[in-house]
């Protein structure tokens, strides 16, 4: 019987020793021996963030240099332009100090140009008669700027050049050789996720050829091709994942009906000292529905920064305790925690027993907690990774909700659904999903959307500053704190030993320079009673300016902090920015969010004028996604999904869309011995993330 069910799965078998031993070789640290890389190199490839076989290989080119020949006669000024002539007169050389300019002719389809190369003194050595390939920019009348030559024919030149993102005193020969090393080694064990029907089906290459392609093409055609395969590989890897992870997080079968009594639920409406919007309204009807379906709530709330979709997750907790099943609130902060559990309580008063949990509490605290949630005498927990411990249990859990989905992996939500029996489940999210990531993402699950905002909101005003310095608009900071308002002050980093400015540093020198006003520190380290003693001093304008790192994203709740300086702002996601200076709008005053840098790429600040220019965060977080990929704004990254170097949720839409329906296709049929290798990486990597 054994022998039969072996022979049986023996294919499948074979394909996963395949799948391993690509694994060891793609996932391969680049310090092993067998790859023989050079210190120096290896000193690149730890600048540039590439540990594995596997990084450096999808360390792909961001643009090609083709080589193409073109006529004299069709160079306009500005060109650049590479062509093969002949040296006519000797090299002239004037010096300036250290600098040089070289001045000589060469003779071009019998056009005789006058050619200027700086620094380059060697340049003497060419000889009259000598045949050269020149690259450089036209500047009109005969004249070239050159900046490289050699003495190689044309011919013999690479038609495309792969150009890397590198960083400054990186040399693009250093990476391709580092490319082409790393390659070569591994070339015989780089083996196809995608299965054999769909690269026939789409007349896709071979993994091994498409890799080889886009770093080592002959041709714009080679990249072309190598770019469609990996990206439909990137999709389909993608799509499948998903499924899988919605599988895995999925409860089968149905739930006892939550009844409760809408009537209390609008009497407590009414009693807010504001009005619910309409977006709000609806996104309470829905939770009150699925909680009153035979099928247990998978639910996402979504809304930009202050839209009131913690006041809307209240009420539903309130009508889980009604129904009588206790419920809780899982966030990802401390600081969070607390002010959900403030919220609570102003809302819903003393007719429901709520209490929180978090890893910080004293002994004493923490087991008349638990005994409280056993018992089922504490009707809602608002808690931090503390609830999902397994000495944590419930009385009667029926409704979980996760702030922040983003922040906890798929499992960490799972393991705090599985301490009720058939849970309703409510994702809530700062971060708004385009409606297409939405839909591809979540599949099934019911989104509501709250876009209107409460009224009095002002959006604050945002400045961008190109240098990491304030000291342009240091008269608006003081006219904002002489006006008896707060300042948050965000650094990169906690103390001193980092290129950015850190909080250590930073709260020394704000202070001096406001001796007048109190400044304080908030960082993620800090013990529990520390945090919140700065928080509650905060609150009470007991200090007025506070230095923190971004554990103020989320869960700081300060309607007289209207200004924020943020330092190195282009080390942070254009949807962290967007919270952070959230943190500022929160009331009727209007903010004033000062992001500064001393980044001058133009991609860097172009990305950051994007909040400037708008305060949507759907939009923003439109952008984000081209720029960052899906994972890091969802989340997915602890979660074993692969992220996007090449394909774009906004420009590939019918591969993506292809990918998505093949991805469902292999989900549907596991057995199917072609789609092991595909699967068994995938609840792989899905393992490995949420089991470390």
């Amino acid at each position: 019987m054994l022998y039969d069910r072996l022979v049986a799965h023996q294919s499948v078998f074979l394909c996963f020793c395949v799948l391993f031993s690509a694994i060891i070789k793609v996932f391969m640290r680049l310090d092993e021996k067998c790859l023989k890389l050079s210190k120096s190199r290896k000193e690149v490839c730890e600048r540039l963030n590439l540990s594995t076989v596997d990084d450096v290989l999808r360390y792909y080119p961001f643009r090609y240099e083709v080589m193409e020949h073109t006529s004299f006669s069709d160079w306009k000024i500005r060109d650049k332009v590479t062509f093969e002539a002949k040296v006519v007169t000797a090299a002239r050389i004037f010096r300036k100090g250290k600098l040089s300019t070289a001045n000589f002719q060469v003779m071009y389809e019998d056009e005789i140009i006058r050619v200027t190369i700086f620094n380059r003194p060697w340049v003497t050595n060419l000889k009259v008669e000598d045949i050269i390939t020149i690259t450089g920019i036209y500047q009109g009348n005969h004249r070239v700027t050159a900046t490289t030559y050699d003495t190689k024919r044309f011919e013999d030149h690479p038609a495309i050049t792969p150009v890397y993102s590198l960083k400054e005193g990186m040399q693009q020969r250093t990476m391709r050789g580092i490319v082409q090393q790393v390659f070569e080694a591994v070339e015989n064990e780089i083996h196809d996720d995608v299965p054999e029907e769909f690269i026939r089906k789409y007349r896709l290459l071979r993994k091994r050829d498409a890799l080889y392609r886009i770093h080592f093409p002959s041709s714009s055609k080679d990249v072309d091709l190598a770019v469609r395969t990996l990206k439909y590989e990137e999709f389909l890897q993608f799509f499948t994942s998903v499924i899988y992870m919605r599988n895995q997080e999925s409860e089968e079968g149905n739930k006892p009906v939550r009844i409760f009594d809408v009537k209390k639920i609008k009497e407590k409406l009414k009693q807010l000292p504001f009005t619910f919007t309409k977006d709000q309204l609806q996104a309470l009807n829905d939770i009150l529905a699925d909680l009153s379906s035979p099928k247990p709530m998978y639910r996402l709330v979504q809304g930009d920064v202050g839209c009131g979709k913690t006041a809307v997750a209240v009420f539903a907790l309130y009508a889980a305790v009604l129904a009588g099943y206790q419920a809780a609130l899982l966030a990802p902060t401390e600081i969070l925690a607390r002010q959900h559990l403030i919220s609570l309580q102003e809302m819903l008063g003393k007719e429901v027993k709520a209490g929180l949990l978090y890893s910080g509490l004293s002994k004493e605290d923490k087991n008349a907690m638990l005994a409280g949630m056993a018992d089922g005498s504490v009707q809602i927990t608002v808690g931090t990774h503390a609830l999902l411990q397994e000495n944590v249990s419930f009385h009667n859990l029926g409704l979980v909700v996760t702030d922040e989905q983003q922040r906890f992996g798929v499992e960490q939500r799972r393991a705090l659904v599985r301490k009720g029996n058939a849970c309703d489940f409510l994702l809530m999210s700062a971060t708004p999903i385009p409606r297409t990531l939405a839909s591809a993402l979540f599949g099934e699950m019911n989104i509501s959307t709250i876009h209107t905002m409460p009224q009095g909101r002002k959006a604050p005003i945002t400045t961008l500053i190109r240098e990491n310095s304030f000291r342009s608009v240091l008269d608006e900071v003081k006219q904002l704190l002489s006006d008896g308002r707060q300042l948050y002050i965000i650094c990169a980093a906690v103390e001193e030993g980092s290129e950015v400015r850190n909080v250590e540093t930073v709260k020394e020198n704000i202070q001096k320079l406001f001796p007048q006003y109190r400044v304080a520190s908030l960082i993620g380290p800090m013990k529990s009673e520390e945090k919140e003693s700065v928080m509650k001093m905060f609150a009470e304008n007991k200090a007025q300016i506070l230095v923190s790192t971004t554990v103020v994203e989320v869960g700081m709740n300060v309607v007289n902090a209207t200004g924020m300086i943020i330092y190195n702002s282009e080390r942070f996601g254009l949807s962290q920015l967007h919270q952070l200076r959230g943190r500022i709008q929160r009331g009727s005053a209007q903010g004033k969010c000062w992001l500064l840098t001393d980044a001058e790429e133009d991609k860097t600040l172009q990305r950051l004028n994007t909040l400037v220019s708008t305060n949507d965060g759907f939009l923003i977080a439109q952008e984000d996604l081209r720029q960052r990929g899906p994972g890091d704004i969802l989340g997915t990254r602890q979660s074993g999904i692969p992220d996007f170097i090449l394909g774009s949720f906004n420009d590939d839409t019918n591969i993506m869309d292809t990918a998505r329906k093949d991805a469902a296709y292999i989900c549907q049929h596991p057995d199917n011995p072609d789609y092991a290798v595909i699967l068994d990486r995938i609840a792989s990597r899905y393992q490995e993330e949420y089991v470390d």
